[in-house]
């Protein structure tokens, strides 16, 4: 039940997209075949998990602020793949979830800014940057540009202007056993946001606009 719900809701995506918007996706070579695999984007719009999930031609499965799955809408976000967490990315429960499903081939997709942007990237938590520590999973940089306009979840149905998703290549971060410390956990999250960043317009990437590793960054 739970994939064709995923499955059906990607197909009329795809619809609405090439019917009212100029959309492309872009990269999809780049995609591996199979999990583990942790995708990770920018976040400008209501839109962006659908832009994702027509986008990326994978089976994924989402975190999503906790405050979504209120009023019946829930039962719908758990349907697609969804799993509620803190915003501030605190979320010991949706973490342990996002772990065993990585551990088991599963494919995340998060957007680590937390909430949406108004046009410049803000800085990550790093609750991703974590994930992909403890399992080992790859990362899959995706960048979302043209969807800052899409501000009401009706708007989702009518999707209009220029939609682009644009897939990166793969890369995984430096192996760490133990603790690890809260300045090196933000760094590596930065380190993730610098490869989402490399995907969009400049004029997108807010505090990750200079380069990564520059000392105007910090």
């Amino acid at each position: 039940m739970t994939d064709l719900v995923y499955h059906t809701q990607n197909f009329l995506g795809r619809c609405l997209l090439r019917a009212f918007a100029n959309w492309r996706v872009e990269g999809i070579e780049n995609v591996p075949k199979h999990g583990p695999l942790l995708v990770v984007a920018n976040h400008l719009s209501y839109i962006d998990p659908g832009l994702l999930g027509s986008g990326v031609p994978l089976r994924m499965h989402f975190i999503a602020k906790s405050s979504l799955f209120q009023w019946g809408l829930g039962f719908y976000l758990r349907k697609y793949g969804a799993f509620p967490a803190d915003r501030k990315g605190r979320d010991l429960e949706a973490f342990r979830w996002a772990r065993d499903l990585l551990r088991r081939d599963g494919i995340i997709a998060m957007f680590p800014e937390s909430t949406r942007n108004s046009g410049g990237m803000r800085r990550a938590v790093a609750g991703a940057a974590l994930l992909a520590i403890r399992t080992r999973a790859p990362i899959l940089p995706v960048g979302i540009s043209g969807s800052s306009h899409i501000r009401s979840i009706w708007r989702m149905f009518f999707p209009t202007g220029n939609l682009t998703v644009r897939i990166g290549k793969p890369f995984s971060l430096p192996e760490i056993d133990g603790k690890v410390e809260r300045e090196e956990l933000q760094s590596l999250a930065d380190s993730i946001m610098y490869h989402v960043a490399d995907l969009i317009p400049k004029d997108l990437r807010g505090v990750y606009a200079q380069s990564e590793g520059d000392p105007a960054d910090k």
